[in-house]
C-alpha cells in the first residue's frame, strides 16, 4: 500500500512533463496544395467571325453560274472594283442589269470584238444604274434612266416601261425585259436581261463638235504720214515775171500793128 502511495505521486508528475513538452513542441507546417494540370490538349476559344460587308457583284453572278462573259467584262474593264467601293461608300445603292451568256451569244458575230476598250467599259457602265430600284419602283421611275456611262441623254438613253410584274427596256438599239430577279437586299438589286443593252452612241455618229472661234483679224498697220517737199516761192516769183513780160510783149506788138 506504502508503495502505490509513493508510486502515484511520480505518475502524475510524469504526466505533467509530458503535457507540457507537448505544447511547447512546434506546430506541424500545413501540407502545400500544387495544383493538378490536366494533360490533355489546350482548348481555345475561337475569335468571332467578322461581320459580313455588302455583297459583291460578281460573287452574286458567279453563284448562278450563267454569266460568265459578263463577268469578264466586269473583271477586265475594272468595274467589279468601282461596284465594290460604291457599295461600301455609297448609300443610294446600286441596280444591274445582267446579259446571260445566251444573250451574249445572240449577238451578231464580231460584235464584241468590234468594240474598242473604251467602249467595253461604257458598255458595261450602261448595265448598272447608281441607284437601288427594286421591283416595284419601276412602275415609278423617270425616264430615261441615269446610267453609270453617263454621257448624251440621247445617245445614252435607257428607258422602261412596267406593267404589272413585267419590265420592258428600250435603249434605241435594243429592246428587251426583265427576265428574272437574281438578287436584290435593298442595296444592291441584280436583273437577268434577256438581251444585251447596247447603246445607241455605239451604232450613232456623234454630234460635231462646235466649231472653233475665228482667229482675231490683225490690224492693218497705220501708214506712215507722206512729206511733201516745201515749195520754193523765190522760183514762182519768177516764173510770174516772165509770163508778165511775155503779155506785154504781146499788148505791144497788136498795138503796133493795128
Amino acid at each position: 500500500m506504502k508503495q502505490l502511495l509513493i508510486a502515484f505521486p511520480v505518475v502524475f508528475l510524469f504526466l505533467i512533463c509530458c503535457t507540457l513538452t507537448a505544447a511547447q513542441s512546434p506546430a506541424a507546417a500545413p501540407a502545400l496544395s500544387i495544383p493538378i494540370v490536366p494533360s490533355g490538349p489546350t482548348i481555345t476559344t475561337a475569335a468571332p467571325a467578322p461581320a459580313a460587308g455588302p455583297a459583291s457583284v460578281t460573287a452574286i453572278l458567279k453563284k448562278d453560274g450563267r454569266f460568265s462573259v459578263f463577268i469578264k467584262l466586269l473583271q477586265s474593264t475594272k468595274v467589279d472594283d468601282t461596284l465594290d467601293s460604291q457599295l461600301i461608300d455609297s448609300n443610294n445603292g446600286l441596280t444591274v442589269f445582267a446579259p446571260t451568256d445566251n444573250a451574249f451569244s445572240n449577238l451578231k458575230t464580231g460584235t464584241l470584238n468590234s468594240f474598242t476598250d473604251e467602249q467595253k467599259m461604257e458598255l458595261v457602265q450602261f448595265h448598272v444604274l447608281p441607284t437601288h430600284i427594286s421591283p416595284s419602283q419601276f412602275q415609278t421611275a423617270s425616264n430615261p434612266l441615269r446610267t453609270q456611262a453617263g454621257g448624251s441623254p440621247e445617245l445614252l438613253a435607257m428607258n422602261v416601261t412596267a406593267i404589272g410584274n413585267m419590265v420592258n427596256i428600250t435603249t434605241g438599239e435594243t429592246n428587251t425585259s426583265v427576265a428574272n430577279t437574281i438578287y436584290d437586299d435593298n442595296q444592291l438589286a441584280v436583273y437577268e436581261v434577256g438581251k444585251v443593252l447596247l447603246p445607241l452612241r455605239f451604232y450613232e455618229p456623234l454630234p460635231p463638235p462646235p466649231p472653233s472661234p475665228p482667229p482675231p483679224k490683225k490690224s492693218a498697220p497705220k501708214a506712215s504720214p507722206v512729206s511733201v517737199a516745201p515749195v520754193d516761192s523765190s522760183t514762182d516769183k519768177c516764173l510770174f515775171k516772165k509770163m508778165f513780160h511775155a503779155m506785154a510783149c504781146v499788148v505791144l506788138v497788136m498795138a503796133a500793128f493795128p
